[in-house]
């Protein structure tokens, strides 16, 4: 049922001036603490020079090596790692379009091919699904723990339940409330987020334990860089999976994996495959998810076709 609603609350979401992601993580000092369910990324002042480098994920190795659009700088000196991982990353960016490469006197060196835009970051909301409030899970130590370390700039509940004072009272006073249909698309604003500071410094809740939290705090250099790798990897990620190799398989209009057997949107990781009884291995159903993402969101494909779409305005979830 979440992944259902997660898709859809994503589908719902989805509009020219912002791009969506799912399940990224937002642990600082110790990554994998943090999942987001659905990151939010509106475009700032330079989103348009952003968009006209690359529709893939830059590396954030190669965004903070010592290499910009001017003079060749040589992959051991452009880069503060080993030589197989710096060979590795500036790969990588050479794929995604950030890096040009060439040899000289023998030795690789690399160059920007433009300068990255510091400010292409507008702002970014954190969802947390959690459509059965009657299963809450740890569902208030999360919250807890977005609003503390404020990364994001604001963070959202969005649920399917009816929500009570009981329920509010539990959730910390900055977190946003949203009840959505995912049948429908409805979505009623309960309570609106309280926006947080993710240019000051801010408190990452490492472990609870009892009466002891070990905490760890996190500057606005270092939250700036995990926004920066966040954004990136929404800009290259986006929220729609593959749908499962089967026979029954389809996709909605909007890109969503669809069992025709069942009727509804599947999670292929965990519903598909084997173990369903009318399973029917089969090529998966075509689907230009790069299209859908281009026609539906800020997201620009092949940027060098043109460069990229200006921006009219920003919307708050309108």
């Amino acid at each position: 049922m979440e992944f259902r609603f997660e898709l859809a609350l994503c589908a719902a979401l989805e509009s020219s001036d912002r791009v969506l992601a799912r399940q990224l993580g937002s642990g600082v000092t110790v990554p994998g603490t943090r999942i987001v369910d659905v990151c939010v990324l509106e475009p700032g002042p330079g989103f348009d020079d952003r968009a006209a480098i690359s529709e893939d994920r830059i590396p954030a190795a190669a965004i903070e090596a010592r290499v910009g659009p001017g003079e060749a700088v040589p992959v051991a000196e452009a880069f503060d790692l080993p030589p197989g991982r710096a060979t590795a990353v500036a790969d990588a960016a050479v794929g995604a379009g950030y890096l040009e490469r060439e040899r000289r006197d023998g030795r690789p060196v690399v160059r920007a091919t433009a300068r990255y835009p510091d400010d292409w970051i507008g702002s970014m909301t954190a969802i947390e699904n959690k459509p059965d409030l009657g299963e809450p899970g740890d569902l208030e130590s999360q919250l807890r723990y977005d609003v503390t370390l404020g990364l994001f700039d604001e963070v959202v509940l969005a649920t399917a339940s009816y929500v009570t004072r009981a329920h509010l009272n539990r959730i910390p006073d900055a977190v946003g409330v949203w009840r959505f249909d995912p049948e429908t698309d409805e979505r009623e604003v309960l309570r609106e987020p309280t926006a947080l500071k993710p240019n000051d410094s801010g408190v990452e809740i490492r472990e609870e334990r009892g009466l002891r939290t070990d905490v760890s705090i996190v500057d606005p250099r270092a939250k700036a860089r995990k926004r920066r790798r966040i954004a990136e990897r929404a800009y290259g990620k986006g929220w729609r999976p593959d749908p499962p190799a089967c026979a029954h398989a389809t996709t909605t209009a909007d890109g969503r994996p669809y069992c025709e057997e069942f009727e509804r949107v599947v999670d292929p990781g965990r519903e598909c495959g084997p173990s369903c009884h009318p399973h029917e291995p089969a090529d998966r159903p075509s689907v230009d998810r790069d299209r859908l993402r281009d026609e539906r969101t800020a997201w620009v494909a092949d940027p060098d076709e043109g460069g990229p779409r200006r921006q009219s305005g920003l919307s708050r979830f309108l």
